[in-house]
């Protein structure tokens, strides 16, 4: 019942850091500093990273009628199989596959590498101030500025690349925050708040299930039954969180800007330091 509980903890850390520019990977790592699950250190590689699956799902549900490519015909439809193809909806999947791109190249070849060389307090920690600083400071550079992409339409394929290479400083240090990497993408490259992070939440839906499944196919089958329910536990409670965050999220945007995210990543950042060095 104690490791439910934790788990139960861990999903609304996961469904509330996910979607807010704040690094979840980062507040999880930090979490687990502190409330450690009583499992195989493999389990607990493989369950920081599919509980993610949980808060996706959320994205599914609630941006269904936006992400699903296809279709029942209108009317005197007569133009075949495309009578049931959104074009415009696979067509920004295809710009989604195109920001996958650096991830995924890095991942396959680094991925393994990466996580022994900076998933530790101090990365989280300096990567939670260095990004809070740059959301501040772009911020105030968009100030009063038009955004020029007001509609995921609107976004070039060669946009969504530059957004996946936002999207790699995440993949690489933990803290970043991918949400937080996109959406600074989004803003440096002219979209509006709002776009940048509709898109962030589609990008997240390949990005989430790939780095899960390699997971899963990593660790394997073979879960125990409690391994089993601390892991659904977690996932169906980042799911329920991320669906309320989310909504939360997208009410924001729209009166304010990314700034208090900022301030609160520094903050953050700047107490993680000052504990470890003191403890």
């Amino acid at each position: 019942m104690l490791e439910i509980l934790k788990s139960i903890l861990f999903g609304i850390v996961e469904g509330i850091t996910e979607w807010l520019p704040i690094s979840s990977t980062g507040h999880m790592i930090l979490l687990d500093e502190f409330i450690t699950l009583d499992a195989a250190d493999a389990f607990k590689e493989m369950y920081l990273v599919v509980i993610q699956l949980g808060a996706i799902l959320a994205v599914v549900i609630l941006f269904w009628n936006q992400i699903w490519p296809f279709c029942l015909p209108s009317g005197n439809n007569s133009s075949g199989i495309m009578g049931y193809i959104r074009k415009d909806t696979f067509i920004m999947w295809f710009k989604i596959a195109a920001a996958c791109i650096p991830a995924v190249i890095i991942e396959l070849a680094m991925g393994d590498k990466l996580e022994e060389m900076f998933y530790n307090y101090q990365t989280v920690a300096i990567m939670l101030i260095a990004v809070g600083i740059i959301f501040i400071l772009i911020e105030n550079r968009n100030k009063g500025q038009e955004a020029r992409v007001t509609g995921i339409p609107g976004i070039t394929y060669q946009t969504a690349f530059l957004i996946g290479v936002f999207q790699l400083v995440a993949a690489v240090f933990p803290g970043t925050s991918r949400s937080g990497a996109t959406i600074i993408g989004g803003l440096v490259l002219g979209l509006t708040r709002t776009v940048a992070a509709e898109f962030t939440f589609y990008l997240a839906i390949p990005v989430m299930f790939g780095a899960s499944l390699i997971k899963i196919l990593k660790f394997g089958l073979s879960f125990t039954g409690n391994e089993a329910l601390i892991l659904l536990t977690g996932m169906a409670t980042a799911f329920i969180v991320s669906l309320v965050v989310i909504k939360f999220l997208m009410g924001y945007i729209k009166k304010h800007d990314f700034k208090v995210f900022g301030w609160y990543r520094i903050i953050l950042g700047v107490l993680v330091l000052g504990y470890f060095m003191v403890f």
